[in-house]
């Protein structure tokens, strides 16, 4: 095992997944990225990004998505974010990214986040929606909440610790 690196065990609705945390994934804002990988028999099958929110400088630049309506310190290191999710073709629709969901959170609560958030979009069908980012489902399932909706196409969702 790689430094960074430690194994988890996770249940999806049909499968057990083994997950890995990985650092160094190489994100392009960030050379710490934090992430999950699920991994079936073996093979990397899904990914999930989670790191501290202040690690996407971008999303702190944002005007409008994520921050509107809301008045926190954006540059609260404490505060976690899941922004991404990646599951391979032929492994999708088995419960795979919400396993990752909740290992995300689990994650970061163990190294000390105050809270974690998502940025789901909001589509008439989901199929066609930016599922990269993850549903409103998954992160309920979760334990996430909604605390805001800064546009017509998309929420945040919280849990505080």
């Amino acid at each position: 095992m790689a430094p960074g690196e430690s194994w988890a065990n996770v249940g999806a609705a049909q499968h057990a997944f083994r997950l890995r945390t990985q650092t160094r994934c190489g994100h392009p804002e960030s050379e710490t990225t934090s992430g999950l990988v699920a991994y079936l028999d073996g093979e990397p099958v899904a990914w999930c990004a989670v790191e501290p929110r202040t690690a996407y400088p971008r999303m702190l630049r944002n005007n409008r998505v994520p921050w509107e309506g809301r008045s926190e310190d954006k540059a609260d290191s404490s505060v976690w974010a899941v922004t991404c999710f990646v599951t391979r073709t032929g492994f999708r629709r088995q419960g795979i990214a919400y396993a990752l969901a909740r290992a995300a959170v689990e994650f970061a609560r163990q190294r000390g986040a105050g809270a974690v958030e998502g940025y789901p979009t909001i589509t008439k069908d989901a199929l066609l929606g930016e599922l990269h980012v993850g549903t409103r489902g998954m992160f309920t399932a979760a334990g996430l909440t909604e605390v805001s909706q800064p546009s017509v196409r998309r929420v945040v969702m919280r849990i505080d610790f």
